[in-house]
């Protein structure tokens, strides 16, 4: 199946509202005074999960095109990608702002006492490099170092999933179908992933 370039531009236009429509809907619930009965960690919450549905998502477009020979998703990675780092930011900025206080002394209390937080910063330490060497000229200069950075997104894949489990207090359901879920998208990569770690030279 192949999709023209108008095709490909309408497919962005529509994975653009997918994940904007819900940061918009968010704004709304706040706005309205519906964001629950704690709006700090309703959005904290809101907003990771936007991180780890768009990172899921990212990893599902190569099986997809993969599966159902559509070469063309292939060109949307880098754009759900942006999505995991900017939900991520809002995630991290809502903390931060909403519920530290920007107490910044705070933040490493909250990382020795939480260790989940750490897991989370190491995780959006790498979305962060993964989205500043996103750009196609920095692919280029980078040449087949830029895959091998890239390949970072099988730790992050790791580690969202157990920031969640680690975050919640009771409900463990939900982010034990997430780890599912990850664990199976990276069970689908283990020869790429393989290759990634194998000694080099």
């Amino acid at each position: 199946m192949r999709l023209s370039p108008q095709g490909v531009f309408w497919l962005k236009v529509v994975l653009h509202l997918i994940f904007l429509v819900p940061a918009l809907y968010l704004i709304v619930l706040v706005i309205t005074d519906n964001a629950g009965g704690d709006p700090v960690q309703y959005i904290i919450h809101y907003t990771g999960m936007g991180a780890i549905n768009s990172l899921l998502a990212t990893l599902v477009i190569s099986p997809i095109a993969k599966r159902f020979k559509v070469a063309a998703l292939i060109q949307t990675r880098r754009l759900v990608g942006l999505y995991v780092f900017a939900y991520a930011l809002l995630h991290i900025a809502a903390f931060i702002s909403l519920d530290l206080l920007f107490a910044w002394e705070l933040l490493f209390e909250e990382v020795i006492k939480r260790p989940y937080i750490l897991v989370g910063a190491a995780a959006l330490m790498i979305v962060t490099l993964l989205a500043l060497t996103s750009p196609h000229n920095i692919k280029r200069k980078m040449g087949k170092h830029w895959q091998s950075l890239h390949n970072w997104i099988y730790v992050v894949a790791l580690l969202a999933p157990v920031h969640f489990y680690w975050s919640v207090k009771s409900e463990i359901i939900e982010p034990s179908i997430y780890i599912v879920l990850f664990a199976g998208l990276l069970f689908y990569r283990k020869d790429s992933i393989k290759k990634w770690l194998a000694p080099k030279g």
